[in-house]
């Protein structure tokens, strides 16, 4: 697995069309500005348009839980408050991939 790093300020368009072109697994937001209820759905719906409904999309911020929950019945994975250990999040995403390659 292969990390791109597309850099800060990206719209939910420049994000879907990267993880596109990349083949990509898996995108990862940080959403601190509190547009969280925008850009997870967002980036989930353009994905799901160009037939990528199988990249997770995961992250985290200032995300209340209420919130948290809410994007991941909207299809999010698992979402991330501050303090979260890095590890956690790569844990998060190592057992993803492992359960999806064993479904092959």
């Amino acid at each position: 697995m292969e990390v791109i790093y597309t850099g800060l300020h990206q719209t939910p368009e420049m994000i879907a069309t990267a993880a596109v072109q990349e083949d990509a697994d898996v995108v990862g937001l940080s959403v601190l500005s509190g547009a969280h209820m925008t850009l997870f759905p967002r980036v989930r719906a353009l994905l799901n348009e160009q037939g990528r409904d199988d990249i997770l999309i995961t992250g985290g911020g200032i995300i209340p839980k209420e919130d948290m929950e809410a994007l991941e019945r909207m299809g999010i994975g698992k979402l991330f408050g501050p303090g979260t250990p890095t590890s956690a999040l790569v844990d998060y995403i190592r057992i993803w991939f492992a359960a999806r390659h064993q479904e092959v």
